[in-house]
């Protein structure tokens, strides 16, 4: 079980040539910007970090990261537990030059005066892997369908309409066809 904590910053060239691997926790309520797009958190996120070079010479990190974040259910607002997961592929970059001639298969992160901001990469992480929309199971959920109808039953047209564009020539006044 992991229970150290990953530093914020690190030097992820000196990582890379050594080929070093990072495990550990970040805590969730330390997260601004997640807890703008999902509410405060608790607990931590488990991170899995390999710093590598690959046959192109290029520097990279593998990694992956795991949380149970509460996130608000779309029907009620409530928090309901979510487990989130991402595997990612991230290639060191210097500038937008170097982005963009970055392979496909890796999100470029930019490394400043050789420093990285790991929490800041593993931020960015969780919030792209964070699920469009959560509901409650409809039985768990205490918003009911009832609830959610207006009561008004919306008339369906059996009849096939005509042309499209009738419903304007009346409207002009010209009824010649």
């Amino acid at each position: 079980m992991l229970t150290s904590r990953l530093p914020g910053r690190v030097e992820p060239y000196k990582l890379a040539a050594h080929a070093e691997h990072l495990d550990g926790l970040v805590a969730l309520a330390d997260m601004s910007r997640l807890t703008e797009e999902a509410g405060t958190q608790q607990g931590d996120a488990s991170v899995w970090l390999e710093f590598a070079i690959d046959a192109q010479g290029r520097r990279v990190i593998r990694g992956r990261l795991e949380a149970e974040l509460q996130l608000p259910c779309r029907r009620c607002l409530e928090p309901m537990a979510q487990h989130v997961a991402s595997d990612f592929q991230l290639g060191l970059v210097s500038s937008d030059d170097m982005a963009a001639n970055l392979p496909a298969t890796y999100e470029p992160v930019l490394v400043e005066n050789e420093q990285l901001n790991l929490l800041g990469v593993i931020e960015d992480e969780l919030i792209l892997c964070l699920p469009q929309v959560v509901y409650h199971d409809e039985s768990e959920c205490p918003v009911s369908r009832e609830q959610l109808s207006s009561g008004v039953e919306t008339e369906v047209s059996e009849a096939p309409s005509g042309n499209p564009f009738e419903v304007l020539k009346h409207l002009k006044g010209n009824t010649d066809t």
